[in-house]
């Protein structure tokens, strides 16, 4: 079975996005993977990477166990809001302070990065308040899409990523999300099953 870390960037406890990550979790457990969770606006850390690269910051010990899920799993699931077209302030934060060279990618002067989260599949779910896909394709050029699979997440190694959008949730009822909510544990158990 696979080994699976659900990451959920909106920093509201009670969020719909935290609900999609619980039922991603029921549904993978139960069909028998280990799952671990990070709930990124739960954990202790400054999110601002204050000097760059020029000088390393210590990692919180949150970070620190944040990067061992991550590098422990063979398949992570990313889910967040659709803020001005991109990710929450704490899990662009997130990616500032943890994924660093060396730790998740190696800089290779004159050459293409590595990717050192190489062997790992993945799967963003992204909800958004007021727009609908193909808005967000048509005119935005899913751009908060790209910024994380592309820039962050294949950049990085990760692989086979398959994407979910959930939205423009101001149109939802509860019948409506109550039926998203069973398409994740369904998506969670084709997950599970999947090829790694």
């Amino acid at each position: 079975m696979r080994k699976i870390v659900v990451i959920n960037g909106h920093p509201d406890p009670l969020s719909f996005n935290a609900a999609i990550a619980q039922s991603y979790i029921q549904s993978a457990s139960d069909a028998g993977s280990e799952v671990r969770y990070i709930a990124i606006g739960s954990l202790d850390f400054n999110p601002n990477l204050a000097h760059g690269y020029r000088q390393r910051m210590e990692l919180e010990p949150d970070l620190a166990e944040a990067l061992d899920a991550i590098r422990w799993s063979d398949h992570q699931v990313w889910i967040h809001p659709l803020w001005w077209l991109g990710m929450p302030a704490i899990m662009k934060g997130f990616f500032d302070r943890a994924f660093l060279p060396g730790i998740v990618f190696k800089s290779n002067k004159g050459s293409l990065s590595k990717g050192l989260l190489k062997g790992r599949t993945g799967r963003i779910i992204t909800t958004a308040g007021d727009l609908s896909e193909n808005v967000y394709e048509d005119e935005y050029s899913s751009s908060g899409l790209i910024q994380l699979q592309k820039g962050i997440l294949e950049y990085c190694g990760v692989d086979s990523i398959q994407n979910t959008f959930i939205g423009p949730l101001y149109e939802l009822n509860d019948g409506d999300r109550k039926k998203w909510l069973e398409e994740i544990a369904s998506i969670a158990g084709t997950d599970v099953f999947a090829s790694v």
